[in-house]
């Protein structure tokens, strides 16, 4: 009995979602319209936006555990595909809520690429680098995903902006399909390089690896014994069960936020309206609200000189945002009839290319400083200027 109420205890962000998911499905509706009044919405809106954060926490911690007892890449891939379908879900509920959210995927995309890009890199970047000096990481690794990442972000975001066969950003019916099929091809190919067939290029690298200088060699000493303590000290504060019992419950605590995200919504579209805010910042709500774990897990892993982690995490969403949410977004388009709006507009643009090509110098090297960091989080925040005052 006591492993009964410890198991609960344990999965409370489960038991609070499916509550809250119980309460808004048989009750709550009400509170939703716009009669209940804007304090009781920004209530809900609060205890929503919450709940479904908190059981995002419990997602990553159950990714994180099947990370520990499957190794990596597969952890990393596991907390990308299951951060993406709760993406996907909250696109396609807010874009179903009201005839104004046409460009709410390509603000989404753009918040993501730029919130993970600029802010998460940065921020990892700049607590590693002040911390350590200097940080290596597998660069034939950062390439591969860089080397996707690039053409599947100009074929998305960029490319709609010059096709003729729409009077607006936006893709044809054929273009939607040849898109959606063409970029979840390299996508998997991607994945089975990354799961399969190349998985050391996502590993963390030994320090220095071949070196004969005996002062190096010593010094590697120390850093292998350091990061194995590191380690240690992460997976000890991981309570690591069975590989179906995390399985379970990540499907069960990821199924709360997908249901709530119809509800949630109604509040954001209703919010932006209340309170008239840019459009776009219904796709950074939606944004931060499946990378704030993430990011809080490539903060960690940056502290404890684990670069290679928060570079799997923080390129593999930005990739996997590209390769699965862009033909999830564009089959349910075509689903349920939505028209959607792809192509940035021209400051974006400027800005998303800068990001690209500074990505591609900062993991070049081997080694990543505080400098690189805060490069990245100059731009992280011109992208919040430019939303508010474009």
């Amino acid at each position: 009995m006591s492993g009964f109420w410890s198991t609960l205890k344990r999965e409370a962000c489960f038991l609070a979602g499916a509550a809250t998911t119980a309460f808004f499905f048989l009750a709550g509706a009400d509170l939703l319209q716009p009669s209940a009044g804007l304090i009781v919405q920004m209530f809900c809106f609060v205890w929503l936006f919450g709940v479904m954060l908190w059981c995002a926490f419990g997602v990553v911690r159950h990714a994180d555990c099947l990370a520990v007892i499957l190794g990596e890449p597969y952890g990393t891939l596991i907390l990308t595909l299951s951060v993406i379908g709760i993406e996907v879900s909250l696109i396609v509920s807010i874009m179903l809520t009201g005839g104004t959210n046409e460009p709410l995927a390509r603000d989404t995309m753009l918040a993501v690429l730029n919130i993970v890009l600029n802010g998460m890199v940065g921020i990892s970047l700049l607590l590693g680098g002040l911390k350590y000096g200097e940080q290596p990481f597998n660069t034939t690794g950062a390439r591969s995903f860089l080397s996707v990442l690039i053409p599947l972000a100009t074929f998305s975001l960029i490319l709609p902006r010059y096709t003729t066969s729409t009077a607006d950003p936006s893709l044809s019916t054929g273009q939607q399909i040849s898109f959606a099929v063409m970029i979840s091809l390299l996508y998997a190919v991607f994945l089975a390089t990354q799961s399969i067939r190349h998985k050391s290029f996502f590993i963390q690298p030994k320090p220095h690896s071949g070196v004969a200088l005996s002062f190096l060699m010593a010094k590697d000493e120390v850093e292998d014994d350091k990061h194995a303590h590191d380690e240690d000290d992460h997976h000890h504060d991981l309570e690591i069960y069975s590989t179906g019992y995390h399985a379970i419950f990540l499907i069960l605590t990821m199924l709360p936020i997908v249901l709530l995200s119809k509800k949630f919504a109604v509040l954001v579209d209703f919010g932006i309206a209340s309170f008239h805010m840019p459009a776009a910042f219904g796709g950074v709500l939606v944004a931060l609200l499946v990378l704030t774990p993430e990011g809080l897990g490539s903060f960690r892993a940056a502290l404890a000189n684990r670069l290679q982690r928060s570079v799997n995490i923080c390129l593999g969403s930005a990739l996997a945002t590209i390769g699965l949410t862009v033909p999830a977004v564009l089959i349910a388009a075509g689903i349920f009839d939505i028209h959607i709006v792809l192509g940035v507009k021209d400051t974006d643009m400027i800005l998303l290319l800068l990001t690209l090509i500074l990505s591609m110098i900062t993991f070049t090297g081997t080694r990543t400083n505080a400098l690189q960091g805060a490069v990245h989080l100059v731009l992280f925040v011109f992208y919040f200027i430019l939303i508010f005052q474009p």
